[in-house]
């Protein structure tokens, strides 16, 4: 393999000399800023410093690999497998290459940043975030350093989501407030998520707590709400109307929090959210928390809040972290739409599956755990 270190003012100019010299086929192994130039060490200029290289050996040729076909049946069907295992994840590996190179180009970040950067495209960050976060990153002083490795990229990127989540309001339940309503699209688990605020609120805040549910429209979403209020030992009221839904909460008025679980529909429905509206009676404090699943599309994520942007959203709260490996959607949300987070849950265990959010541990979500060197 031919191995060449590189050095030119920008990446562009690098890759021009690299292509003229060893091709296209030339693969970037490694490039980081350098300082050149300057009088007794004064006045030196950035540059960029890539190292390429180029494997020499032709590919098989056609009759090669026609030679290579001639072997016994059995042998053949276990090296299709492996053949195709291996082309499979050579394809896998260019493809991931391919995109740090065309993010380079248009770019013009080194390669250590297009990795931290791809990074958080993977994770769904929002690009406009992403970059911005980049840039911070690239203007801050530690790229006057001679070296910079991916790992200080990525414990910086860590620091700087948690700062930029700092903005956002974290406060969960905290008993200023009686009523709380929880909104959100179907399937989001919104009445397993109440289940488990209740809990700990009754476990380790001693706090008495009661039931109210709206959802009527699903049999089994009644009786799973009935079922933990049993568990529980806290009363449930079951209502149809705003009258209802009003008495109810007259009723409750000696518990120290009234949780109310709403009906899950299709939140393209504008029906639903004004349905919602009417039941919330301007002269009674009523908080609402948004429940949404991290596992929908980043999009119907964006539009599911701005459906309910009429009701007035406290907080978020994300369900099923542990269903996905893709974590940007919570900071997506949090700055975009300027909204807290309140919890965040990961599994099905009642009451232990949920937590409070923090601004590190999104960030420990997204950039994931890093190994120092």
């Amino acid at each position: 393999m031919k191995i060449k270190k590189y050095i030119a003012p920008t990446m562009p100019e690098a890759m021009k000399q690299i292509r003229r010299e060893l091709g296209s086929d030339a693969v970037i192994l490694n490039s980081k800023q350098i300082q050149q130039g300057g009088f007794l060490g004064l006045f030196k200029k950035k540059k960029i410093e890539v190292v390429a290289a180029l494997d020499p050996h032709p590919l098989p040729t056609k009759s090669e690999k026609i030679s290579e076909s001639s072997l016994t049946d059995g042998m053949k069907g276990k090296q299709k497998t492996n053949s195709q295992d291996d082309i499979l994840k050579e394809i896998k590996q260019l493809k991931k290459l391919m995109e740090v190179q065309s993010n380079q180009s248009s770019n013009n970040y080194p390669v250590e940043v297009n990795l931290a950067y791809q990074q958080l495209l993977d994770q769904e960050v929002n690009q406009t975030i992403a970059k911005q976060i980049i840039q911070e990153i690239l203007d801050a002083p530690i790229f006057n350093e001679e070296s910079v490795s991916t790992n200080d990229i990525l414990h910086k990127i860590k620091a700087q989501i948690a700062e930029r989540l700092r903005d956002c309001s974290y406060e969960g339940i905290n008993y200023k407030n009686k009523v709380i309503q929880f909104v959100g699209p179907t399937g989001v688990g919104k009445t397993t998520t109440i289940a488990k605020i209740a809990s700990n609120c009754i476990l380790n805040d001693k706090k008495n707590v009661a039931f109210i549910t709206t959802d009527t429209y699903r049999i089994a979403a009644v009786e799973q709400l009935k079922t933990y209020a049993r568990i529980l030992n806290v009363p449930l009221e079951v209502v149809y109307t705003t009258s209802d839904y009003m008495k109810a909460i007259e009723k409750f008025q000696r518990y120290d929090l009234i949780l109310v679980d709403t009906a899950g529909r299709n939140f393209r429905e504008e029906k639903y959210v004004k349905d919602l509206l009417e039941g919330l009676d301007s002269n009674i404090n009523i908080v609402t928390y948004l429940v949404l699943s991290l596992t929908s599309k980043p999009q119907d994520i964006s539009e599911i809040y701005d459906q309910f942007h009429h009701v007035a959203i406290k907080e978020v709260i994300f369900t099923k972290i542990d269903e996905t490996r893709q974590y940007g959607s919570i900071l997506n949300t949090c700055l975009e739409k300027q909204v807290g987070i309140a919890y965040l849950t990961n599994g099905q265990d009642v009451p232990n599956d949920i937590v409070k959010a923090t601004p590190e541990q999104i960030a420990n979500l997204i950039v994931g755990d890093i190994v120092d060197e």
